[in-house]
């Protein structure tokens, strides 16, 4: 498991060193987490990997471990909420509009999105019709 624990220290690590060496407006875990990704994605191209693999892999393992505890990593933020309740009970008006308009926004988003590859893979169909 130490293996394991190091590979995505290491993804987080580099993900860091990128974000802020490159000015990147991006969390620097996110991008960790993509190179995890692509770095499983080509292992699995080289070696095809079941489910099963993977779960009893080193990654694998620490993270159904992480997941596992992942209710305690919400913890500080509930504590925080609880600290900053007066701050957040004055501007409760506008962090309840904040929060509406940003799920009316991302759900139009994401139906535009949807739309949008359902009609270029229409097309991409009904040209190999043809």
């Amino acid at each position: 498991m130490v293996r394991g624990i190091a590979i995505l220290l290491f993804c987080q690590l580099v993900g860091e060193a990128a974000a802020r060496g490159l000015g990147l407006p991006v969390p620097g875990p996110v991008l960790g987490l993509a190179l995890l990704v692509a770095g499983t994605a080509l292992w699995d191209r080289r070696r095809r990997l079941s489910d099963a693999d993977l779960a009893r892999s080193d990654v694998g393992r620490v993270s159904i471990a992480l997941l596992g505890a992942l209710a305690l990593l919400f913890v500080p933020a509930g504590v925080g909420v609880v600290q900053h309740a007066g701050l957040i009970g004055a501007y409760a008006a506008a962090i309840g509009l904040a929060l509406v308009g940003s799920t009316f926004v991302t759900l139009l988003a994401t139906v535009g999105t949807f739309l949008l590859v359902k009609r270029l893979i229409g097309q991409a169909a009904g040209e190999g019709d043809r």
